[in-house]
């Protein structure tokens, strides 16, 4: 029970992980700004997506725009749309083979097949962990340097948006589940195999002898007859109660 419990609780912390993931991945919050002007009711935020452009204005006006041309896009950009794109994925991958592979399936049950399936969901959410990781870490520089470079000017900066929080939160929660997906395979193949014994060759019991199984001969004796090597007298024959005539 208590692999079992270790296996749902990694499973659900990188499925945590996946939703996250989806969510930062169709948010346009990835780099924000915002411009004040002498009246509040004119202000206006700018948020920048890896699907689309947004502004926000104070009366309640939402507008957004889709990036029509793929090409016409920056290199960063496009490169993080398939880094999250492919952490999706393997996400999706991963929730279908731990399922497959945890204990409180029935798929496949009192098989040996069972952990590497966990722990191939496991890494797969390691992967989409990395990917996302990956994708938010290299647009927070991003921001940064541009933030931070003289020669821009101040309406070309933006700010880390709220999309790149989720993404690293996403990224933690997917990492961590694969760990503990991991760890419970890991956990329960030694179980399963048990410790191992060395078998040292013992000798063999001998075979039982052989007077145990027959009992011994009886001794042989020689006949009186033959004692000394000499032949019985008559006398001894008569003595002994036997007659030389009984036997002629």
């Amino acid at each position: 029970m208590a692999s079992v419990a270790v296996q749902l609780l990694g499973f659900f912390l990188a499925l945590l992980g996946f939703a996250g993931t989806v969510v930062a991945t169709l948010l346009p919050q990835w780099r924000s700004t915002a411009y004040m002007g002498s009246n509040i009711i004119t202000a206006t935020s700018y948020m920048k997506g890896l699907w689309m452009e947004c502004v926000w204005h104070s009366t309640g006006i939402y507008q957004c725009e889709l990036y029509r041309s793929l090409l016409a896009l920056p290199r960063d950009l496009q490169a993080a749309r398939a880094l999250m794109v492919l952490s999706c994925i393997s996400s999706v991958l991963a929730c279908l083979v731990a399922v497959m592979g945890m204990k409180c399936t029935k798929f496949a049950q009192r098989s040996v097949i069972k952990s590497p399936l966990v722990l191939s969901g496991g890494v797969g959410f390691l992967c989409a962990g990395l990917l996302c990781l990956v994708t938010v870490s290299w647009t927070t520089n991003d921001v940064i340097m541009n933030f931070y470079d003289l020669l821009l000017p101040s309406g070309m900066k933006y700010e880390i948006g709220l999309a790149v929080y989720l993404g690293y939160a996403s990224s933690f929660l997917s990492l961590t589940g694969g760990l503990v997906l991991c760890w419970s395979s890991r956990s329960s193949r030694e179980r399963s195999q048990g410790p191992l014994h060395v078998q040292t060759n013992q000798p063999s019991s001998p075979p039982p002898a052989f007077n145990n199984l027959y009992p011994s001969a009886p001794l042989y004796r020689p006949p009186e007859a033959l004692k000394d090597n000499r032949a019985p007298s008559l006398c001894s024959l008569s003595s002994s109660g036997y007659r030389l005539n009984n036997y002629v």
